[in-house]
């Protein structure tokens, strides 16, 4: 009974200790409020920050239905509709709770754990050798490093040891801080690949203020202040926290080194082969263009060497990993029968309405292929049962009336879709002519500034609007990509229905032009099922560059 109410007054220090910035240290360079800290040997840490999920209920909420991919990025980026779901609810009861390391787990957190020789034994890194003989600040910087150089085993029996070493019943100290569900404590675990891609795309604050569907949490022109990618790393790996963190406070989600996650890669997160382990994040050897919150790709985990013909562990110099608390889903006989009652209500109700309850983005398309799907049971039943035929061609009658109404809402929602993805294009081609306006101004203030240096300021100040513009035409192009994508989910004849519509008010030479583009990037999309900014770019400047209204 005492050792219970100790380690309760232990968990609820440690609880008012996470709500003030702990000091700095080489396990955690940036403190900041909110951080938790577990301990680990060694007097070594390791730091978590809490993200909040909405939605009180155990099962789903409206309000968890994210989306989660990029229609403009690459072809194992698919966008796709899931649930986020928190390990932890709120001690409020308002919401759920995702744990997800602060930093990339480095070298000197897998030394505290597995020992120095382990390292040595574990690491490709030809260089790693000489880590004993290092001291000072040398030795400071090299254990802050990210892990890396290891193998996807190495890092999960890290995971395991550290586990063991939290939960030593003769220690009940050391897991006080962990986060727990019933009074069960959590454990550590690589992060879900929807568990990452929440949080780097800004959590909930991102989903409240509408900017959870960006490619990224932060401004394009921010990236070097953020992320370590080749563009200013060059292949070489960096000690965590030495750039600025995002908005939920973590550092190096984008870049540095890519991310090991807990699932098996597949082409599609939900679906397709399984194959490695699924990676995210980008790295140093990552185009600052490229790193974006959907970017992921495939550890070959046991990686096939042609020139030798052997198989080997992978390790990668620019793959790490960045742990999470996780929690069983049954932790108790009580929480399991109060999911038991809570799954009534939610398969009667909300099921449906979440992704795992329907197949389908386009839920008017789906629900018109289903009615589609009754009319053979139909006339199958009035073959039947003759005497059911009045009954029968009266429910049939209905479907037919609903099949018309459904089709009406696919061709006013396409019809939508077109209108704002024309906007979408017209401001593009706009930006873009003026952008190549202004690349003749630059010019001559740019010959004028060699001359004398009174012009310099208006050279700057020139190349600051380009900037605006470039990041107005990104954002468009961006807007414009996902509706094309979401106009490419309907059926051609509504697309071209849609766009027919618009051309037929005769608008004005600009706009006429962008429904020619939008039609064939529609009908591109549609073939191949995925978005081509860089062509669509390319299309539109080809258009409009030296285009002139009137």
């Amino acid at each position: 009974m005492i050792t219970r109410l100790l380690l309760s007054l232990t968990l609820a220090l440690c609880m008012v200790l996470a709500e003030a910035a702990p000091p700095a240290t080489p396990y955690n360079p940036r403190p900041a409020e909110g951080d938790l800290v577990l301990p680990m040997p060694d007097e070594a840490e390791m730091v978590f920050r809490a993200v909040s999920v909405p939605g009180a209920g155990f099962w789903a909420d409206q309000d968890r239905t994210i989306q989660i991919g990029d229609a403009t990025g690459g072809i194992f980026e698919g966008l796709q509709r899931t649930q986020i779901s928190g390990s932890f609810p709120k001690i409020d009861g308002s919401g759920w709770l995702i744990y997800l390391a602060k930093y990339e787990l480095t070298r000197g957190q897998f030394i505290a754990v597995m020992g120095m020789d382990a390292l040595l034994a574990a690491s490709g890194d030809p260089d790693i050798q000489s880590l004993p003989q290092l001291q000072g600040r040398a030795l400071r910087e090299a254990l802050m490093q990210p892990l890396a150089f290891v193998s996807y085993h190495d890092v999960t029996e890290f995971i395991r040891r550290y586990n063991r070493w939290l939960f030593d019943p003769d220690h009940p100290e050391r897991m006080a801080a962990l986060p727990r569900i019933d009074s069960a404590p959590g454990f550590l675990r690589l992060p879900t690949e929807e568990e990452w891609e929440y949080v780097a795309r800004g959590g909930l604050p991102a989903l409240t203020s509408g900017t959870f569907n960006d490619p990224l949490p932060i401004s394009p022109r921010q990236i070097n202040e953020h992320a370590w990618h080749l563009g200013n790393a060059r292949h070489q790996t960096r000690p965590v926290g030495l750039r600025a963190a995002d908005n939920l406070g973590f550092h190096d989600l984008f870049g540095n080194v890519q991310e090991m996650t807990a699932g098996l890669f597949r082409p599609e997160i939900w679906q397709g082969k399984p194959g490695g382990v699924a990676v995210r994040g980008g790295s140093v050897s990552t185009p600052a263009t490229d790193l974006r919150s959907a970017l992921r790709a495939e550890l070959d985990v046991y990686a096939w060497d042609g020139d030798s013909e052997r198989v080997r562990e992978r390790r990668s110099f620019n793959t790490g990993a960045r742990l999470a608390i996780g929690a069983n889903v049954v932790v108790s006989s009580a929480q399991r029968s109060r999911i038991e009652q809570e799954y009534e209500a939610y398969r009667a109700e909300l099921r449906r309405s979440t992704p795992v309850g329907r197949t389908l983005d386009n839920r008017v398309a789906q629900a018109a292929g289903q009615i589609s799907d009754a009319d053979p049971i139909i006339e199958r039943l009035i073959e039947q049962n003759p005497h059911l035929r009045e009954s029968l061609a009266a429910v049939q009658a209905l479907t037919v009336n609903a099949r018309e109404q459904l089709e009406l809402a696919q061709r006013e929602a396409a019809r939508s879709l077109a209108q704002d993805a024309a906007r979408n294009g017209v401001n593009l081609s706009v930006y873009l002519s003026r952008l190549a306006r202004l690349a003749g101004t630059l010019d001559n203030a740019r010959r004028l500034a060699e001359i004398s240096t009174r012009y310099q300021e208006q050279v700057q100040a020139v190349e600051r609007s380009m900037a605006d513009l470039n990041e107005a035409v990104a954002m468009q192009l961006q807007a414009y990509g996902e509706k094309v994508a979401s106009l490419g989910d309907y059926p051609p004849e509504h697309m071209s229905m849609a766009i027919d519509f618009l051309a037929e008010r005769q608008p004005p030479r600009r706009e006429s032009m962008v429904l020619e583009l939008l039609r064939a990037h529609t009908e591109t999309f549609f073939e191949q099922r995925r978005a081509d900014p860089d062509t669509w770019l390319n299309d539109f400047k080809s258009s409009f560059t030296d285009f002139v209204d009137g």
